[in-house]
């Protein structure tokens, strides 16, 4: 028998055991995956595409590249002593080149075991230089941007870059909600009293000028009335009357004229 023959079914049996003794796996768009070989971390972080290991005695690990969202419900202090509850949102997310020593040092459960802790400590000491007023004010902001960065000081050393820190929900103990709506309110009827009081006192203004305006029109025509004029004036009057199709008979001193309808005389007179 030509051992040739012998052969190839040998080298096709051990090629089969090979390939069957590899294992594979599909690292998705949005992950990185790092092999562990013996219980210990490459350094090298796979991106996506078909990796292949060996089962026995290695494994691909994988993690999100993806920015994450991590839900938080909590109970935060306020500086005047108070307990606010809170909704928030941490978006996260895990630097590719620092994944293999984030699995070595915390392991795949790193949102329990670093970035929840961190957060909390943070919180606690941002939120209580704030009143509880303020979470609900413009204040926000400043609060989210001062837990980011507070984490951020442990966290980026870790491999975690926190994107933001959202505070979604703020539930302020039901007295202060009270004592606050009662400000507000204060506050929006003080501005509409004010809001009055500048109508009043454009519309004092207004007729004060208006005031003025008439009093100057008459200096300005008491100044202009001469002695004159008047009598000027007078027998203007006289001319008008005197082309009136009426009767009339017009009595004067010489200055003013009186003037009266005949028939009323007459029946002046009758009586």
């Amino acid at each position: 028998m030509n051992h040739t023959t012998i052969y190839k079914p040998v080298v096709a049996l051990a090629a089969a055991a090979l390939f069957l003794g590899q294992g594979c796996t599909v690292v998705r768009q949005g992950e990185f995956g790092v092999k562990r070989t013996l219980g210990k971390y490459s350094d090298k972080v796979y991106t996506s595409g078909l990796r292949t290991f060996n089962p026995f005695t290695s494994k691909i690990v994988k993690v999100s590249a993806q920015t994450e969202n991590l839900e938080v419900s909590i109970n935060i202090p306020s500086r005047e002593g108070l307990t606010i509850q809170s909704e928030v949102s941490i978006l996260y997310q895990i630097i590719q080149k620092d994944a293999p020593d984030l699995l070595r040092n915390v392991g795949l459960d790193y949102e329990e075991t670093i970035i929840l802790p961190v957060f909390r400590s943070a919180v606690a000491d941002v939120t209580s230089k704030y009143y509880a007023k303020d979470m609900h004010s413009g204040s926000r902001a400043e609060i989210e941007t001062s837990i980011r960065e507070l984490m951020m000081a442990t966290l980026r050393s870790k491999g975690v870059i926190v994107e933001s820190v959202l505070l979604k929900s703020i539930v302020l103990p039901r007295n202060l909600t009270k004592a606050i709506e009662e400000k507000l309110e204060a506050e929006q009827q003080a501005q509409r009293m004010e809001f009055v009081l500048q109508q009043e006192r454009q519309e004092a203004e207004r007729k004060r000028i208006q005031a003025q305006g008439v009093s100057d029109a008459n200096t300005i025509i008491s100044a202009g009335l001469t002695q004159e004029i008047l009598q000027f004036k007078a027998l203007e009057a006289w001319l008008d009357l005197s082309k009136s199709p009426n009767s009339k008979v017009i009595i004067t001193n010489g200055t003013m004229p009186m003037v009266f309808n005949p028939d009323e005389l007459t029946s002046a007179a009758g009586k």
